[in-house]
Formats: structure tokens, C-alpha cells, sequence
């Protein structure tokens, strides 16, 4: 049974962009870090709910065009097809743990920086 120790110090320690822990049948789990100016880069998934919870740091987070705050504790839901993006507002990264249900990445993924990430897509 897959097992993720310390989420919270994963996320808080991690420098990666993006870093898939764990790879379920219906559901992944994924640590990131949006560099302090950085966003996630607008998108729309269609076929995959996306679950993100903000360990560190803050933001704004827009869904389909309506922007509001992304601070330390909250959590947001964007149901598959729904347009959006997460921007680091600050002079310090965004620590965020997310879940796609169905998975998104393949297993094991890990993209250093945005520019990795937009490489592989």
C-alpha cells in the first residue's frame, strides 16, 4: 500500500516544479514549487479533476477568469474542463500538494523547472 511520509516537509523541502510521489489506478499524488514570480501556466485538463492545497507561501489562483486570493491552508477544486492557473505573489515560492483523479503525469515524473514541464507536454 503506497505510503506518503511527512507530506507537508516534502512539499516545504522541495525545489522541483513538479514531482509525482505516488500513482494510484483513479488517483495521483504531486508535490510542487512555483518559483516567487512564477505561475503554473494557464490550462484546462479535460479529463481530470484536479485537487491543489497551498503548504506555503501565497498567490492568486484564476478559474475561469475569476481570480482570488491562494494563501497558506487553502484549498481549491477544479473539476475537469475548467480553465486555470495558480501565480506566486511574493518574494517566495508557492509550496503546493495536488491530486489528479484519473492520474495525469506518468509515474515517477519529475520536471526540474516550468520549462521542463512545458517541454514534456
Amino acid at each position: 500500500m503506497p505510503h506518503i511520509s511527512n507530506i507537508v516537509g516534502q512539499a516545504i523541502g522541495n525545489e522541483y516544479f513538479r514531482r509525482v510521489l505516488e500513482t494510484g489506478k483513479h488517483t495521483q499524488v504531486v508535490i510542487m514549487s512555483i518559483p516567487a514570480g512564477g505561475e503554473i501556466g494557464e490550462e484546462v485538463h479535460e479529463d481530470n479533476d484536479q485537487v491543489l492545497l497551498l503548504i506555503e507561501g501565497r498567490g492568486k489562483v484564476v478559474l475561469d477568469g475569476d481570480e482570488a486570493a491562494f494563501k497558506t491552508g487553502d484549498l481549491v477544486l477544479v473539476p475537469a474542463g475548467m480553465r486555470h492557473n495558480f501565480v506566486t505573489d511574493g518574494d517566495a515560492p508557492m509550496k503546493i500538494v495536488t491530486t489528479y483523479s484519473p492520474p495525469h503525469h506518468p509515474k515517477d515524473t519529475v520536471h526540474q523547472t516550468k520549462a521542463d514541464a512545458d517541454a514534456a507536454e
